[in-house]
């Protein structure tokens, strides 16, 4: 063991701050990711005196959960407005900032190291869960205060950039959705003349099957008219995926992005080359538009190259072989509010909602003009390349932020 390493009890204290006078009345849970996120607790008649109040700069931690999942759930608080936790959650902070800094303690526990050697902690327990004592007792390189901060300044440049990088995403993506909407959706797409089309007395027909007025020489088909639906396959029995990147990787529903764009990142796991020859019908091409099918049902994204040839959950379908149609109509036009109340129209079942393949391959698409889809796919073009550049580079980003976290076991004065 190197000789700057020391226990995290030497510079952390329990902190009993209750709500007593009940001034605090933001609840906050946390989260696996290791933030916090609004809770879903029901509160109606609970005693909010007992809850926990964090300050700026404190922790909370829930010490239970890695017997569960394999993590140990710890936020740090840097905002100025306190908030209340579950009084069964501790609380604790740094007794000397100038000797830990709190963002750097915060680097070490979003380690994959540290959730393992918590989860490693909790098995050999007695009651089965991490303890305050073995937190204290986890050892830590303590390099300089000004080390720390440096360290904490790199880390912050990197997740700053991310933050910005995912906002630039989602107002492009914004964008792209507004032009959908006003063209395809509102029909004010731009006439021979370059007015807005509806607005400009543009004719209109009724369409049965969608119960509301489309353009008219527009058309409305099923979704099979325009491409493949095809299914994802799970592992063959006995079978699991790997955390070492061997192979190709597997796309899961978890894996799924918010944005537009789904591109590899370090967080997937991949089927050995072997397995993957035995469900390599079941595999994803660059350009096809994936949707997951049960459970959070109607979820979408567009398969980046990085994804080509990667394996697919059972739990998704895979629109491939487009004909007549780009991605990114197909993509807009299910993302719509009118394509999600479609999917929600053809989801089955109870709690546990499935779209059956027949259901998706039945979906009504409105089929605009040939030279308006061109024209809107110029258009998408341009935004795509931006949000492709933002994504990529995040990729790259989080790799480096990986890399800065695994690297703080070695570091030195």
């Amino acid at each position: 063991m190197k000789s700057n390493y020391k226990p995290i009890g030497n510079y952390i204290q329990r902190v009993e701050h209750r709500n007593r006078d009940l001034k605090v009345t933001k609840l906050l849970g946390l989260s696996m990711t290791k933030e916090f996120r609004e809770t879903t607790s029901n509160t109606v008649g609970t005693d909010m005196s007992v809850y926990r109040v964090m300050s700026k700069y404190q922790f909370a931690c829930d010490f239970m959960s890695p017997i569960r999942v394999n993590k140990l759930p710890v936020v740090l608080k840097l905002d100025d407005e306190p908030n209340l936790v579950s009084p069964a959650y501790p609380v604790f902070e740094i007794k000397d900032r100038n000797e830990l800094d709190p963002e750097y303690l915060m680097m070490w526990f979003r380690r994959p190291e540290f959730d393992r050697y918590a989860t490693f902690k909790c098995d050999a327990a007695i009651r089965g869960g991490y303890e305050w004592t073995e937190l204290c007792e986890t050892l830590i390189p303590v390099p300089s205060i000004i080390k720390q901060r440096e360290i904490v300044k790199e880390y912050n440049t990197i997740v700053n950039r991310i933050t910005l990088n995912n906002q630039l995403i989602q107002k492009l993506e914004e964008t792209a959705q507004a032009i959908y909407k006003r063209w395809f959706v509102d029909f004010e797409f731009p006439n021979e003349e370059g007015k807005p089309y509806k607005s400009s007395d543009g004719e209109m027909e009724m369409n049965k099957e969608l119960e509301k007025e489309i353009p008219v020489g527009w058309e409305v088909k099923p979704l099979s008219n325009f491409c493949d639906v095809k299914g994802g396959k799970r592992l063959p029995k006995g079978e699991e995926l790997n955390d070492e990147k061997k192979g190709n990787p597997y796309i899961k529903v978890a894996d799924m992005s918010k944005s537009k764009f789904l591109i590899l990142n370090d967080k997937f796991q991949h089927v050995e080359k072997e397995v993957q020859k035995i469900i390599s019908r079941y595999i994803v091409a660059e350009g096809d538009v994936i949707i997951s099918i049960v459970g959070t049902v109607g979820s979408l994204n567009i398969i980046h190259e990085t994804l080509d040839k990667a394996n697919l959950t059972e739990n998704c379908m895979k629109l491939t072989n487009l004909k007549k149609m780009n991605a990114d109509f197909l993509y807009h036009f299910l993302s719509s509010s009118i394509g999600q109340q479609i999917i929600e129209t053809r989801t089955v079942g109870g709690v546990q909602g499935k779209l059956p393949m027949y259901n998706i391959q039945a979906i009504p698409i409105i089929y605009p003009s040939e030279k308006l889809l061109l024209k809107f796919e110029k258009i998408i073009t341009g935004i795509n390349s931006s949000m492709r550049n933002c994504t990529s580079q995040n990729a790259k980003l989080s790799t480096l932020k990986d890399l800065l976290l695994s690297k703080l076991a070695t570091i030195e004065n």
